[in-house]
């Protein structure tokens, strides 16, 4: 892969350790990022920066979509700067942002008929996960698709899940993740807040159910950050307002209730009305916090 040229757009946490963990594997990495510190970031890593999608250079064969939501992604493949007009026939378009399978079948279709491919391909595991190559794909597409990604992949990946041969189902399979991964950290906020309502000791708590049937990977992951009174962002709660909202689109969508969820999106939305929506998504538990009379855990 000497010289092979891939391109990441959107160097927040995660697409700079997708970045990171392509220059590792060999490949000449360009990136592209409104953030001049993410820029920088990536040059001193070894990768090439570049403004605008629409400079990155032509014979690139792989772009690897990192952005938040589908706007973004509309914007930085087809909007006044989209990467898509930049690229020659055959070459591969990889999206990783949790956007409606809608969205990702329509945007296959556009870029096909451009005579590009593209791969349907959220990501799961986090900024860790990311920087160390480790991140689970959950991948849709063509054959030529996947034949053309395969290394890119390997690179990005310790688990790749073939979903399907439509673009959509990989974003169908995200969603359930995130239907999940929304719902646990809302019940590991409510169980921390109620914890300290009834006067229980916070790191008593979570020393207890992480070692108990109560213990969920969210729970492990977010509430040390809760204990810690840290909020940076990690994945924001705004990412949970929207990757709840598609859950909710299309439950509604197939006529099926999804109560749990549908709870879970009023907490996030609450947080961010309150705010906190570019706080770390652990934030939420500061909802209860609002409404009774606890007082959580400060930053030191």
């Amino acid at each position: 892969m000497q010289n092979e040229k891939v391109a990441v757009i959107g160097l927040g946490s995660m697409g700079m350790g997708v970045a990171q963990s392509l220059l590792r594997a060999g490949f000449v990495v360009m990136g592209c990022d409104l953030n001049s510190q993410a820029l920088a970031r990536l040059a001193q890593a070894g990768g090439h920066p570049v403004s605008q999608p629409s400079d990155i250079e032509r014979d690139c064969g792989v772009v690897v979509s990192v952005v938040v939501n589908a706007a973004q992604t509309e914007e930085v493949l087809f909007g006044v700067h989209g990467v898509a007009e930049r690229l020659q026939a055959g070459a591969l378009v990889i999206g990783c942002s949790t956007v409606p399978p809608a969205f990702a079948q329509q945007t296959a279709a556009r870029l096909a008929a451009k005579g590009l491919l593209y791969l349907d391909a959220p990501i799961s595991g986090g900024a860790v996960k990311a920087a160390e190559g480790a991140l689970s794909i959950m991948a849709s597409g063509s054959a030529a698709a996947f034949a053309k990604a395969e290394t890119v992949l390997a690179a990005m990946s310790e688990r790749l899940y073939t979903i399907g041969e439509h673009p959509g189902q990989g974003s169908s399979m995200k969603m359930i993740n995130q239907l999940l991964a929304g719902v646990h950290i809302a019940a590991a906020s409510e169980a921390m807040a109620l914890a300290v309502k009834i006067g229980l000791d916070p790191q008593m708590v979570y020393d207890v159910i992480v070692h108990s049937a109560g213990m969920s990977w969210m729970f492990e992951n977010r509430v040390p950050r809760i204990l810690a009174g840290q909020y940076e962002p990690h994945s924001a709660v705004n990412i949970f307002v929207k990757d709840l909202g598609i859950v909710l689109d299309a439950a509604n969508h197939a006529q099926f209730p999804v109560p749990l969820a549908a709870m879970a999106q009023q907490l996030f939305t609450m947080a961010a009305s309150l705010g906190m929506g570019a706080w770390d998504d652990a934030a939420v538990v500061k909802v209860y916090e609002k409404l009774s009379d606890i007082t959580l855990p400060a930053s030191a």
